[in-house]
């Protein structure tokens, strides 16, 4: 096969290969970023302590955690037929790609979170924040260059996992690997297949990296740490002061909205 032969296919290879992760990571981020927190919130100690709750949710992600994806592919057939029509085709497999990732990234998302200095939310507390904006202010901004880390590393097995989908017919430059590299022996292209997708993976990974330590250095050095520990400690001297109870009281609530 010459290279006029191989370039169309691998440019419509790459392209789905694109849609199908691009698609897959934004419904895993939009899943599993909100059931990250959850399992914090609710676990003990939390801010909405619920044990039941907490173990439920747990156990539904270590489960889908601990399926192959492969045979996750297959489980989901018939769900992901009667929402795309279909079970091949780039759109077909960005069911079981998002149901797959939502919960590892929902694994990440907890570890990360659970790094954020308790004493930051203690402090949020005490100026009378409630646990909405605990979760805004201080775990998700704290924790924003770990998150960073987390997805990148959700996009590197996705790739993996769309390389997979596509023994399956769902497109894309595992399938090209599969069809033209494997089954009629064309050598060179499926090499070719592995070196894009290894400099994909290469590019996508040092973006990842380079944003990780960006955000991590910009919130060392202006971050809501500070500030939250800054309010923290002008707090007790203004509920102490004498003759003015009622504005220290008010005061806190308000300074909440100032950590950002």
């Amino acid at each position: 096969m010459t290279w006029s032969e191989m370039q169309p296919l691998l440019e419509q290879a790459s392209w789905d290969t694109l849609y199908m992760v691009g698609w897959s990571t934004v419904i895993a981020i939009v899943g599993g970023l909100p059931l990250g927190i959850l399992l914090v919130l609710t676990d003990k100690g939390g801010l909405l302590q619920n044990t039941v709750l907490n173990k439920v949710i747990g156990q539904i992600v270590n489960v889908a955690r601990s399926m192959p994806f492969i045979i996750l592919m297959v489980a989901l057939m018939g769900f992901t037929r009667s929402i795309t029509g279909t079970t091949i085709g780039r759109e077909a497999a960005i069911v079981p790609l998002a149901i797959g990732a939502i919960p590892f990234f929902a694994r990440l998302v907890e570890t990360a979170v659970r790094e954020v200095d308790g004493g930051l939310v203690e402090a949020v507390q005490s100026m009378g924040g409630n646990t909405w904006t605990v979760v805004r202010k201080v775990l998700v901004p704290e924790s924003l260059p770990s998150l960073i880390s987390s997805t990148t590393t959700t996009i590197v097995a996705l790739i993996g996992y769309s390389a997979m989908a596509g023994t399956v017919g769902a497109g894309g430059l595992g399938d090209i690997a599969i069809r033209y590299g494997y089954q009629r022996f064309e050598t060179e292209l499926m090499w070719i297949t592995v070196a894009i997708l290894a400099v994909v993976i290469s590019l996508i990974q040092f973006v990842g990296d380079y944003a990780a330590r960006g955000l991590h250095r910009r919130g060392g050095q202006s971050g809501a740490a500070p500030r939250l520990r800054l309010l923290k400690a002008r707090a007790p001297a203004n509920s102490g002061a004498t003759g003015t109870e009622s504005p220290a009281a008010e005061a806190p609530a308000a300074d909440v909205s100032k950590v950002a």
